[in-house]
């Protein structure tokens, strides 16, 4: 059986589903960022959104649910290094360089705090950004995501060090009609089979996060469900309710009978999921006048 990492499954099954919903009118535009030009596409109006795609994704693969935001937020979805129509520069792909970009993003477009939505590589983008830069960040939701490199499951952990450049060779056309060299898949492959290598654990950081966090997880997911209940946990999570003390800030949602792949295109169920979440809604209990 051919193996596949996580991040090959993503960009698989949105091939396999067609083109992603149109979005809704967005403005697209070009920002130096860290040596590089970024890409983004801005749309919608109010409070500031970033929308964090996933390894091997694009803006367009995000799918419905940026206009969805949109309908609440002004929306930025930005493409990462070596992603979509951003240029790849002489540095590795990692989370503290994805987070210091998103960064370096806000101050180049002039927004000072942002709500952040990541999914996959963009959820661990956007939880080691709340870590490093918490004045800028007001709410995180993080889509499929860990904390540590061992809370992957263990048939995805057994598989990473067979990864291999001959494994994505299938993205190639695609990543070439978007990128500005289209010569450059090769030294960016390789840069993300090392981000696939790179082992990581923020459990003490997370612990210390003031951000209200919700975290959401397919039921058959790449993350174990142990692993993002332990995420829960460690953000005040896990306690009962109806006993008279407010509810933690941050959630929980697991998405059934859905795989890691999966997530992104529920988006009627992501956005029932966050919308709550950052409006400050609970459902109320038989206790609650």
């Amino acid at each position: 059986m051919t193996k596949f990492s996580s991040a090959a499954l993503i960009v698989a099954s949105l091939i396999a589903t067609g083109p992603a919903l149109a979005q809704s009118e967005p403005q697209g535009d070009r920002v130096e960022v860290n040596g590089m030009e970024m890409y983004y596409e801005v749309s919608g109006e109010g409070d500031p959104m970033i929308v964090l795609h996933g390894a091997h994704m694009n803006i367009d693969t995000m799918g419905e649910i940026i206009p969805m935001l949109a309908q609440t937020h002004t929306v930025y979805a930005i493409e990462f290094q070596g992603h979509g129509r951003t240029t790849d520069i002489d540095r590795p792909i990692n989370y503290p360089n994805l987070a210091s970009d998103v960064a370096a993003f806000m101050d180049a477009v002039g927004i000072e705090k942002a709500d952040v939505f990541g999914y996959s590589m963009g959820a661990a983008a956007g939880l080691k950004f709340a870590i490093d830069y918490p004045e800028k960040i007001d709410q995180l939701i993080a889509a499929s995501t860990s904390f540590t490199y061992e809370g992957m499951q263990e048939e995805y952990l057994a598989m990473v060090p067979d990864m291999g450049p001959e494994m994505f060779a299938f993205f190639e056309e695609g990543w070439a009609e978007l990128a500005p060299d289209p010569e450059g898949f090769d030294a960016f492959i390789e840069k993300m089979i090392a981000l696939e290598h790179e082992t990581f654990d923020w459990t003490e950081d997370v612990g210390e996060l003031e951000a209200p966090v919700l975290i959401i997880a397919g039921d058959a997911d790449v993350v174990t469900l142990e692993h993002s209940v332990e995420l829960f946990n460690l953000l005040g999570g896990g306690v009962m309710g109806d006993m008279g003390v407010p509810l933690p800030q941050s959630r929980l949602a697991i998405m059934p009978a859905t795989s890691h792949t999966a997530v992104i295109s529920q988006p009627d169920l992501l956005y029932a999921f966050i919308e709550p979440f950052l409006a400050g809604e609970t459902p109320a209990g038989f206790f609650e006048q």
